[in-house]
């Protein structure tokens, strides 16, 4: 087994609300309403749709793809939503250093080091370029739409399986909060039984002083719709019971992915990252999260309101 590479969950698409723009002769995130499910193949106009975009779509009754039925792989909620400070090489792409708010690995010149995580704010070495990054996987879950199941199995061209996942990034601390949260929640009403639970991915808005009262949209996670949260507690108790009377073995599942995450002192492997600080870490002067959403730093805040009491 190598040793130093991470081993992430199996994924097979993404799911996203921005996308990737051309602006001015610079490649920018621009926000967007709506969810995307997207393949891994990156042409010049951007990432190819996967066929179950499509399918969830046309099972949708609204005009836009606001929700997600989904499955978690994990019964840990730390496994399925992985969060932490993260720092990114913005030339290469490469990751720099990854913390807690307690401690961190940081890559040096001395080498792969063990240090104090103080915090993106109180970090010196950062120069206030460290985010708050996180990555939730989950599973697609077209069992209950309102499809034929076959069409749905091959519309999806094979790449439906039991452990493969999509993978929702973000820098947005509205996301990571509202996800880590509500997977706690669910993790203690079910007694720890997360991963037979029925759930759907929500996409809602917000609006603050720092977006200047425009919307910005963040991912919820919540009970399907129409579905109470006592019924599916019920069904994910039933369906725990029928996986563990037919040797699936969750823990073990689990402690499998625990251990191959630790073995890695980044999780992004340096092909993937240069995308990822496409995405989420733009060189410009605005704080963008994964939705697009640009929100002014305190400097262009105080000058847009100087401008307007001179206006």
């Amino acid at each position: 087994m190598l040793k130093g590479l991470a081993l992430t969950p199996p994924v097979i698409g993404r799911i996203s609300i921005g996308r990737v723009v051309e602006r001015n002769g610079k490649r920018l995130p621009e926000k967007d309403d709506e969810f995307t499910l997207t393949s891994q193949v990156q042409q010049r106009d951007g990432w190819i749709a996967h066929p179950l975009d499509e399918v969830l779509r046309r099972a949708n009754a609204a005009a836009k793809l606001r929700s997600i039925p989904i499955r978690l792989l994990f019964d840990d909620p730390d496994l399925n939503l992985r969060a932490s400070y993260s720092l990114f090489d913005r030339n290469t792409g490469r990751p720099i250093c990854v913390g807690d708010g307690q401690s961190c690995r940081r890559s040096t010149s001395a080498g792969m080091q063990v240090l104090p995580c103080p915090s993106p704010e109180a970090c010196e070495p950062s120069n206030s370029q460290c985010k708050p990054f996180g990555r939730l996987n989950v599973r697609v879950d077209t069992t209950t739409l309102d499809l034929e199941r076959a069409e749905a199995k091959s519309t999806s061209k094979g790449d439906e399986d039991a452990l493969g996942s999509f993978i929702f990034r973000t820098t947005g601390f509205n996301s990571i909060r509202t996800l880590a949260t509500r997977l706690r929640y669910f993790h203690a009403v079910s007694g720890g039984r997360l991963s037979t639970m029925p759930l759907e991915l929500r996409l809602r808005g917000k609006s603050t002083a720092q977006s200047h009262r425009a919307p910005i949209y963040y991912v919820d996670l919540a009970p399907r719709t129409g579905c109470a949260l006592t019924e599916t507690v019920a069904w994910a108790l039933a369906e725990w019971d029928q996986r563990q009377a037919s040797g699936f073995n969750q823990s073990a599942l689990d402690e499998a992915a625990r251990t191959g995450l630790a073995m890695g002192a980044f999780e992004e492997s340096a092909e993937e990252s240069q995308s990822v600080v496409e995405e989420f870490f733009p060189a410009n002067h605005l704080d963008t999260d994964s939705t697009g959403n640009e929100h002014p730093t305190a400097q262009h805040t105080l000058a847009d309101k100087l401008a307007r009491k001179l206006t």
